[in-house]
């Protein structure tokens, strides 16, 4: 059968805020340019989770005027609060000059910026940018080693793989040229690195998972604008990490733990970590009477400047945290995704002006930009915690913010790849967390429920097993299966039935947050896109 085809200029694929921006500028630079966004969710918005504090730097590059245009950017942080857990029910509270000055939040915002995001797609349509959500990425279209686009997903396969009478062929998109902007771990980045080797000579990309609630409280509990930002308990010293609690508007409060996923022991459970964690007292009183009102949680990219790879290639770009522009140091990443969207817009212009297939002047830009400073600046945070942990780390990172303003003369590497740091479960103590209490803690399955999540049951498995055997025969006596705790959604079960132990997989429950590709040991899982418009539907995460 002929796939249906659809041109553009550019074609961009993932409606985050790298990608949206993107589209903006480009319209902005040339309203003539047939620009087009494609997202795998329901809807805009629908699958992005973040803390989320933006700097709103790119922001008002893009659109100077965005509090007249009503952009959902309204609670200044007011108060900056840095803890030490020391245990279950003690804390230092570190004064904000012993800080990293990279964690201060001056002229910053809390935000939901899935909501964000929905006011950027808003004001793409309104600049004549098309959007497309319930469309996946599915494959690579290539004419002679240039990408010329992507054909989306089919819908209306069966779990046999056949069609179903609902069945409908994905569409070839094509376009002059393709802006990857996919979110952390994209399946369509992680192709293109490989392909076009963009990653030579980088160190390996790290990553952390991100788990969030969002949480609504008594109006005589709110502090809009408070952000509070700690590591230690529950994390043990081997796992580094740190938790967040911000007060956002509407009586509401964001709260969150990320777990670094470079950890060595495979009992670690980061669902029931920040389940635990949520007891201590230090957020226990912001939480106290409120209501969880929903929950989510992603993969977060955090390699910084030493991983990134090579940002363009014949035909495309890789931007945002398909790429991994967060800056770690700030545990921030919105403002950085926007910019490496607005450049990657800036380097098409010019290409496309000087009809060249490459976006070649994306360097220059990059290196010229505010961006590349502050990525090169903070190179060294993520390492120094890696390598020294979270009191020699910490006061380094002091040392080379504060006082040598970010010039350390030697740049720190980490070139282990993070699942090759999981230990066998016979070296490492198991972990015993207690009961959830329905107050503070939850299980897993009613906090899936408040993500929305919903997957058609009768379609392909998204999460797919290069070597079925390998659950059981390897990471079940190494590692006593880690998918079943690192999994913040409990889709990996071992269950036993008369051949033996076997991994089953709830594929429905997927959040889209992508560890099980990262975290895997053997590297045997694959997250392909489910059928468009699957997945998470977060409110206002």
């Amino acid at each position: 059968m002929e796939r249906e085809h659809m041109e553009f200029d550019v074609l961009i694929v993932g409606a985050g805020p790298a990608g949206l921006s993107a589209a903006c500028r480009l319209k902005q630079l040339n309203e003539e340019l047939s620009v087009a966004v494609i997202e795998k969710g329901s809807e805009v918005g629908a699958h992005i989770l973040s803390g989320a504090v933006i700097d709103p730097r790119a922001l008002n590059e893009l659109f100077p005027d965005w509090k007249n245009q009503q952009a959902p950017v309204t609670t200044a942080v007011v108060r900056d609060e840095i803890y030490l857990l020391n245990n279950d029910s003690s804390a230092t509270k570190i004064p904000n000059w012993m800080a990293p000055k990279s964690l201060h939040n001056n002229n910053n915002y809390a935000v939901s910026l899935g909501n964000l995001c929905r006011w950027l797609a808003a004001q793409a349509e309104e600049l004549g940018v098309d959007i497309f959500p319930g469309f996946t990425g599915a494959e690579i279209i290539y004419d002679d080693d240039t990408v010329k686009g992507i054909y989306t997903g089919d819908m209306g396969v069966g779990q046999d793989n056949m069609p179903k009478d609902s069945y409908m062929q994905g569409m070839a998109l094509t376009a002059k040229f393709t802006i990857f902007s996919e979110g952390c771990r994209g399946h369509l980045g992680k192709e293109l690195i490989n392909h076009f080797d963009l990653d030579r000579d980088r160190d390996p990309q790290h990553y952390a998972i991100g788990l969030k609630e969002l949480w609504q409280i008594e109006p005589e509990q709110h502090t809009p604008g408070l952000v509070i930002h700690g590591s230690g308990w529950p994390l043990d010293k081997n796992t580094s990490g740190g938790f967040f609690l911000y007060h956002t508007d509407d009586h509401q409060i964001s709260v969150g733990l990320i777990v670094d996923l470079n950890y060595s022991n495979p009992w670690l459970n980061p669902y029931e970590e920040f389940q635990r964690l949520k007891h201590h007292p230090v957020l226990a009183k912001h939480l106290k009477g409120g209501k969880r009102i929903a929950y989510g949680a992603r993969a977060i990219t955090k390699g910084g400047f030493n991983s990134l790879p090579k940002m363009h290639f014949p035909g495309g770009l890789l931007i945002g945290c398909d790429a991994g522009t967060l800056n770690v140091s700030r545990i921030k990443g919105t403002h950085t995704a926007m910019k490496s969207g607005m450049l990657a817009a800036q380097a098409i212009n010019d290409a496309i002006n000087n009809n060249s297939t490459q976006a070649n002047s994306y360097e220059r830009l990059f290196k010229d930009s505010w961006l590349y400073d502050e990525l090169f600046n903070s190179r060294n945070f993520g390492p120094a915690l890696h390598k020294f942990g979270h009191w020699l780390g910490g006061a380094f990172n002091t040392l080379d913010q504060n006082l040598l303003n970010s010039k350390f003369p030697l740049t720190l590497h980490d070139r282990h790849e993070d699942n090759a740091k999981l230990k066998e479960a016979s070296q490492c103590e198991k972990i015993q967390y207690p009961r959830p209490d329905g107050i503070l803690s939850f299980d897993k399955l009613s906090s899936v429920y408040l993500s929305n999540t919903n997957h058609e049951e009768d379609q392909p498995c998204h999460l797919q097993l290069s070597k079925e055997e390998i659950p059981v025969t390897v990471n079940m006596p190494l590692y006593k299966e880690p998918a079943q705790r690192y999994c913040p959604a409990g889709v990996y079960e071992i269950i036993d039935n008369q051949a033996g132990p076997q991994l089953q997989i709830n594929a429905q429950n997927c959040l889209h947050c992508k560890t099980c590709d990262i975290k895997d040991p053997c590297q045997n899982i694959q997250w392909v896109p489910p059928e468009a418009g699957g997945g998470p539907n977060y409110p206002n995460m």
